[in-house]
């Protein structure tokens, strides 16, 4: 008797991870799909490329500003009832944006929608952390990360399809049967968690403050070409971003249940992971951002034909993804994301000597490194992130990673942005995306460096850990695994 329910528990543990990986799949399916729309949207929309950034920023600053607060909801009023509103509110709003006739409807969308992937996103995560211990994480997590980078291959291609043959508007209505699933089997598979020892109360005024400074930086950043970076408006928009930031910082000092608990960041692991977090996307985003728009504008690719070319990276993530995922299990995470970063720097330096005549042939290589690259860096920095926190707080220390990876590739378009600005001839664009390309090849170089000397060197599975050393805690017993606070 006591073997079946272990079995069924068992089983139960893979079935919430499948659920889990259905909402991923939605949210990264989706990001893919745009970024092969975006010529279609800025010709029938007639959209500037500041207002194409902020179809795509809309998503990712709603997103990114609201991921600990979605966090803190799950740990507080159970994840499984926050991840299932999350599904639910994001299939609502992508049907709203399917029926976008002006850039102002879509981006309003895309804001709501970003919505939507906050509240479900940090549960995920969280979840998988609940449910499994933390020797088969990895593993987890690895499928986690493979099955997303599924949803990143398909993208592009059925975007295409559906924007050759139907219309950009259709795109949208693709995450409606994938959100049906999600739901059915988390109602199926998936128990209620959440963390009782924390109050039951939100932090208003600090999700006040970082959505100001945060949405007056980006804002700033895509528009400083356009209204000149010496302008009145650019200047005050960067005062009100350090006074919002400044403004959360005190604020989470000070209240009673803070939305981000600082004293994560007194583990090196915990602060390492989060800098790769923004590190990699910052890269990686504004990179598939500018291509897709390189690829058709300037190569004369069809949305399809585009979307195929990014298959190489995408492959890439779903073989190696869940192998790194493994790996760390037995040798850790910091090897594997020093690995991961210095190929992401490396193709993304070969990539800024493009051409108007460059061949697929020559960015083949750099698209199979950048996959590869992402795959070791993406789960190995899931995992290290959530065993260095205790597993009641999994809600808000995955908002918190999720927050910074989306805030990285918000910055990530802006900067680049800033580089392509408002550039009148084909040859303008192709350098400015060059130089870009290599700002993003340096950055990437510097994530290398922070994960070697942040990342514990330690097992993140199940395996013995070394004595910590004089200013170290001691791990929790029942927690064997776990880099304590303070490491």
């Amino acid at each position: 008797m006591t073997r079946r329910i272990a079995l069924s528990d068992e089983n139960r543990r893979w079935w919430t991870l499948a659920a889990m990986c259905f909402a991923l799949f939605m949210v990264m399916l989706d990001n893919t799909v745009v970024n092969v729309a975006l010529p279609s949207i800025q010709r029938d929309l007639h959209t500037s490329v500041a207002g194409l950034e902020w179809t795509v920023n809309a998503y990712m600053l709603a997103f990114g500003v609201l991921l600990v607060t979605g966090g803190r909801l799950g740990d507080i009023f159970g994840r499984r009832r926050v991840f299932l509103m999350g599904v639910v509110l994001f299939a609502a709003s992508s049907a709203f944006i399917g029926f976008s006739q002006t850039p102002a409807w879509l981006i309003g969308g895309r804001a709501i929608q970003g919505v939507g992937a906050a509240l479900m996103m940090p549960a995920t995560l969280s979840i998988i952390t609940s449910a499994f211990p933390p020797h088969e994480r990895g593993t987890a997590i690895g499928t986690w990360a493979g099955v997303s980078a599924l949803a990143l291959a398909i993208g592009p291609v059925l975007g295409g399809v559906l924007v050759e043959h139907v219309s950009w508007q259709s795109i949208f209505f693709i995450n409606l049967p994938v959100a049906a699933g999600a739901i059915a089997v988390t109602l199926f598979a998936t128990h209620e968690s959440r963390d009782e020892t924390v109050l039951p109360k939100v932090d208003v005024a600090g999700i006040g403050a970082i959505t100001v400074g945060l949405t007056a930086l980006t804002l700033a950043l895509v528009e400083a070409t356009a209204w000149g970076w010496g302008s009145p408006r650019i200047i005050g928009l960067f005062a009100l971003a350090a006074i919002g930031v400044a403004a959360f910082t005190q604020i989470e000092r000070r209240v009673r249940v803070p939305m981000v608990d600082f004293s994560f960041f007194g583990s090196r692991t915990f602060l390492g992971a989060n800098v790769v977090a923004f590190i990699v996307s910052f890269a990686m985003l504004g990179m598939f951002f500018f291509l897709t728009l390189y690829m058709q504008n300037v190569l004369h690719y069809s949305p399809l034909e585009a979307g195929l070319r990014f298959l190489p990276t995408t492959l890439m993530v779903i073989v190696v993804a869940p192998l790194a995922g493994r790996q760390t299990d037995r040798i850790g995470p910091r090897p594997l994301m020093t690995a991961g970063l210095t190929l992401v720097a490396a193709s993304l330096l070969w990539q800024s000597f493009l051409t108007a005549d460059t061949t697929f042939g020559f960015l083949l290589p750099g698209f199979v490194a950048m996959g590869i690259g992402i795959a070791l860096v993406m789960s190995p920095m899931s995992t290290a992130a959530m065993n260095a926190v205790d597993q009641s707080k999994a809600g808000v220390a995955s908002g918190i990673l999720s927050m910074n990876r989306m805030i990285g590739g918000v910055l990530g378009v802006a900067v680049l942005g800033t580089f392509i600005g408002h550039t009148t001839s084909q040859a303008d664009f192709v350098n400015s995306l060059g130089e870009g390309l290599l700002i993003g090849s340096f950055v990437a170089a510097a994530g290398a460096v922070v994960a070697w000397l942040l990342i514990s060197p330690e097992l993140a599975g199940g395996a013995t850990r070394p004595a910590p050393p004089p200013d170290e805690a001691p791990a929790p017993p029942a927690e064997p695994a776990r880099e304590p606070i303070g490491a």
